[in-house]
């Protein structure tokens, strides 16, 4: 037994310090891509003529995009091997990238949005899918909260460095907010091409582990694969089955939040009279407390081994923050609710991925994982198109975050009468 858990230790360790770091770092540099457009925002939308709804549009296109491709792009991983695929869509994101510094107006605006959105599209649910072929059942929900740390860590980092590629504007007759486009694509090209040197398709080509810590963690994989729980299926048969949609309209509110506030949150905290630095400064603030705090929720569900209330409660309290804003003008008590929202937000990413990972059949988690991502994403299509709409129908930001707070708010309280049971059955 103690030779077992040496060899478990020592192999979790090194499969931990050689794939963690590195999916992080390109889901840092993609989650900056995707979102940079918040701070682009505050330039570039009188420079080439966006309003609000228009910007709202053109931020929901990137979602429609990720939808149609999410699926196929994960079976195509399935296909092709991880390593492959993966440095195929972080070298495509970086060169769409480097064309959003071209946009010109609404209509181009809308079209790099869709593409940068098909160049994506599949990465997260894929890497999701390479967690759980590399990390056995009790280490998942920390490893995915250690790998979405990228998402509010992109906002900590990427925030002052908004700020000062927008300083630039002029230098060499760009603007700003095109020297933010192109200097903040280029790292995806070149981790693209480095992913074809540091990942491996799955432990049994992985010549980094030892005899006895490759034959452990193939054998404990595919133990839990074949574990009597574990149903198999197609995805015809898992889209026809309830857990599929209880996952995605949990999930749902949780994406539109963490995609929505992203876009919106520099130009909700600007709009308090503040400078471009002042704002960046302050963007920092809610994100770095919640990547805090997602670490230690990660951990703390897989010690106690709990999947359903380490969702709802979260999602509870990102609907109450949300909603909350109705209720002050002040910048302090603002920002307050928006690190509350997001501390919840954030904090159910890993127990949550660990929960669909553990629900979905084995035969089809690589469909299923990217349904549930994908067919979520389509409320974060529209909820961002209507804060939009929203802000500018009334020109309130905090009207056009109550989407939000009761999108969220349905996915707590669906967790919370699927807790009650132990078991989902399928349709």
């Amino acid at each position: 037994m103690d030779d077992r858990s040496s060899v478990e230790r020592r192999a979790m360790r090194k499969v931990s310090w050689r794939l963690m770091p590195f999916l992080i770092l390109c889901y840092l540099i993609a989650y900056i891509d995707r979102t940079n457009i918040g701070f682009a925002s505050l330039t570039m939308n009188a420079d080439i003529g966006l309003s609000s709804a228009a910007f709202g549009l053109g931020g929901s296109l990137f979602f429609v995009a990720y939808v149609l491709f999410e699926v196929p792009s994960n079976l195509a991983q399935q296909r092709f091997g991880a390593r492959r695929w993966i440095a195929r869509i972080m070298v495509s994101w970086g060169l769409v990238g480097l064309a959003m510094a071209f946009t010109a107006g609404p209509f181009s605006f809308y079209l790099l949005r869709f593409l940068l959105g098909t160049a994506e599209a599949g990465f997260f649910p894929g890497a999701v899918l390479f967690i759980a072929q590399w990390f056995p059942r009790a280490h998942r929900a920390s490893m995915v909260a250690f790998f979405m740390i990228a998402i509010p860590l992109s906002n900590v980092l990427g925030s002052p460095l908004a700020a000062l590629l927008l300083s630039l504007n002029g230098a060499a007759g760009l603007a700003g907010w095109q020297w933010l486009f192109i200097v903040e694509a280029i790292p995806a090209i070149g981790l693209g091409l480095i992913a074809l040197l540091v990942l491996s398709d799955g432990p049994d080509r992985a010549g980094w582990l030892s005899v006895d810590e490759r034959d452990w963690l193939i054998g404990r994989l595919a133990a839990e694969r074949q574990d009597p729980s574990e149903r198999h299926g197609s995805i015809v048969t898992m889209l026809k089955t309830r857990q599929v949609w209880f996952l995605t309209l949990i999930y749902c509110g949780s994406s539109a939040t963490s995609n929505a506030l992203s876009l919106w949150q520099p130009q909700i905290i600007k709009s308090f009279g503040l400078s471009i630095w002042e704002a960046a400064l302050l963007n920092m603030i809610p994100f770095g407390v919640a990547a805090l705090f997602m670490l230690y929720w990660g951990r703390r569900a897989d010690r106690n081994g709990e999947r359903f209330w380490a969702t709802a409660l979260p999602l509870l309290l990102t609907a109450a923050s949300l909603i909350a804003t109705l209720l002050t003008g002040s910048l302090a008590f603002t920002m307050v609710l928006l690190t509350l929202a997001l501390v919840g937000n954030y904090a159910i990413k890993g127990p949550f991925w660990a929960l669909a990972a553990e629900i979905l059949p084995a035969g089809a988690a690589a469909a299923g994982l990217a349904a549930i991502n994908a067919l979520a994403h389509l409320g974060t299509a529209g909820a961002i198109a209507a804060v939009g709409n929203i802000h500018e129908m009334t020109g309130s930001y905090p009207m056009a975050l109550i989407p939000l707070g009761l999108m969220t708010l349905l996915g707590a309280l669906i967790t919370i009468s699927l807790s009650r049971v132990s078991h989902i059955n399928p349709g």
